[in-house]
């Protein structure tokens, strides 16, 4: 395995409407390793979503690349990016994990299925480890906010992902609904996935193995 899982190197991202100009981004350089998490701060409108998204291949920087696992998945055609994702990268956000008309299996198993590695006994352990289990069978708009925000950790690592990208993961969750998800995150990092988590979170800091922090697009 390469001693490093993601790369992203200079990366920019301008956003223009009519003749306002926001840099979101500013040369930001990044690498993280297999087993590392790494937790992104700032004050809101400082870059994270932005970061991660171009981490993702969700969006495309305007200068600079990214490479996850030595793949570079930024400046290629939009369905190149999704195909190595759905292989290389977990994502999770705050909310919206969830497609609304599947069950919580189902929602793994459709994310196996994207990443070409559908295994009834992963995803089994992993809603088992998040302790949904008895919620399997059951649609989101039938879960609480904490086992909604578990499942969409387990749809996140259902492809065994080289990469978890996570967006405010825990923003809306009390201490006890916190407490699994990122236990779960610090177990995946154990077993060589690198993780970044942006988040304002005193208990995500706490997990980290290092913490950046963005202000203004720059990494301070």
């Amino acid at each position: 395995m390469d001693a490093v899982i993601l790369r992203a190197e200079e990366l920019y991202r301008f956003y223009r409407a009519a003749e306002e100009e926001t840099r979101a981004l500013r040369g930001v350089s990044l690498e993280v390793a297999p087993g590392e998490v790494v937790a992104v701060t700032g004050p809101s409108g400082s870059g994270k979503s932005t970061l991660l998204a171009c981490l993702a291949g969700l969006d495309d920087p305007d200068g600079g690349t990214v490479r996850i696992d030595g793949h570079r998945i930024s400046h290629r055609p939009e369905a190149e990016r999704a195909a190595l994702r759905a292989r290389l990268v977990g994502v999770l956000f705050q909310s919206g994990n969830l497609i609304e008309h599947l069950t919580v299996a189902q929602n793994v198993d459709l994310a196996q299925r994207l990443a070409g590695r559908t295994a009834p006994g992963w995803r089994d352990e992993l809603l088992g480890g998040l302790g949904l289990s008895g919620r399997a069978r059951n649609r989101p708009s039938r879960l609480s906010g904490g086992e909604a925000a578990r499942a969409g950790l387990a749809v996140a690592l259902a492809n065994r992902p080289a990469l978890l990208l996570a967006d405010e993961p825990t923003g809306e969750l009390d201490q006890r609904s916190e407490t699994p998800v990122l236990k779960l995150i610090r177990e995946r990092a154990a077993q060589n996935t690198a993780v970044v988590i942006a988040s304002h979170s005193p208990a995500v800091r706490r997990l980290a193995d290092r913490v950046i922090t963005l202000k203004d697009g720059r990494v301070t």
